[in-house]
């Protein structure tokens, strides 16, 4: 077994598996405890592209990764190139990559969405056919339909048929919905209570509205409209923000590429009534569209 120290969580691979015709190592860690993680390198593969194009991709799309949730960049995370060797990478394409992505499962599914290989193309037809046949499990409450799913959705299924169940006996105890007022202050109690939480949470919420619509390339499009309600909500200009912060991290001597990395959400973490205020509107969006 291999391990590395990644951030706070160790690395592990813990075998092969066969994934798409092809035997792939099974990589945990990195994200969380027990999280399942695949290589870029990894991707390439599977899809039968050369790595330059799936980290070109990457690159290109970098803002719509949330680093340490959706994505981590080990050539820049490690003081050592030991580690990366006993994973399979040589001396040779360390020191000719740029990036050495690793993404969690949440980051392969978002990577899928932008890709055109026809792999891809399956895997998102796939993901459609399972989500509608997870809305059917979940309206017919038939949990004995769930076994030929992915674990992810039975996962969501459970959660759902969970929050379902909660409704139901909120009802029957004659609760009374709470008023928009309510609504509002219940999330920023929450929002208080874990400030920590708000990033992955909303970008959940996001992700769920675009397969709701039933494509995850729409996510860049939700983002982008909770930016622009964001904006125009609170008179602020995200963009210039932005560009402020990386003229300022320039000036103290911050690296292009970490400048590079940085994206709107680094901005709204700065601003406590600018995260309470994204939390609401991604929340609003979510009632929007159904989820």
């Amino acid at each position: 077994m291999t391990s590395l120290a990644i951030a706070q969580t160790e690395i592990e691979i813990t075998g092969v598996q066969e994934f798409l015709g092809k035997e792939i190592p099974v990589i945990e860690g990195g994200f969380g405890e027990g999280e399942k993680v695949v290589l870029a390198k990894t991707i390439a593969e599977i899809h039968e592209v050369e790595l330059r194009v799936i980290n070109q991709l990457i690159n290109e799309n970098i803002e719509e990764f949330e680093e340490s949730v959706d994505i981590l960049d080990l050539k820049n995370s490690i003081s050592t190139t030991d580690p990366l060797l006993q994973i399979g990478f040589s001396n040779q394409s360390i020191a000719n990559s740029k990036n050495i992505y690793l993404l969690s499962e949440q980051g392969y599914m978002l990577l899928i969405g932008f890709m055109r290989t026809e792999k891809a193309k399956e895997l998102r037809k796939q993901f459609r056919r399972e989500y509608f046949a997870m809305r059917k499990v979940i309206k017919e409450e038939q949990t004995s339909n769930i076994d030929n799913l992915s674990p992810q959705l039975q996962l969501l299924i459970n959660m759902e048929l969970e929050q379902k169940k909660l409704k139901q006996q909120i009802n029957e105890a004659n609760y009374n919905a709470l008023s928009a007022k309510a609504e509002v202050k219940t999330i920023k109690e929450v929002v208080s209570l874990d400030t920590t939480s708000w990033r992955s949470e909303t970008q959940t919420l996001i992700a769920k509205i675009a397969r709701n619509q039933g494509d995850l390339g729409l996510i860049r499009d939700f983002r982008n409209e909770s930016y622009e309600l964001l904006n125009k909500r609170f008179a602020v200009n995200l963009d210039a923000r932005l560009t402020n912060k990386r003229r300022r991290m320039a000036e103290e001597g911050t690296s292009k590429s970490k400048r590079d990395k940085l994206n709107n959400l680094d901005v709204i973490s700065e601003d406590k009534k600018l995260i309470e205020g994204y939390v609401i509107i991604v929340k609003d969006m979510a009632i929007k569209y159904g989820i």
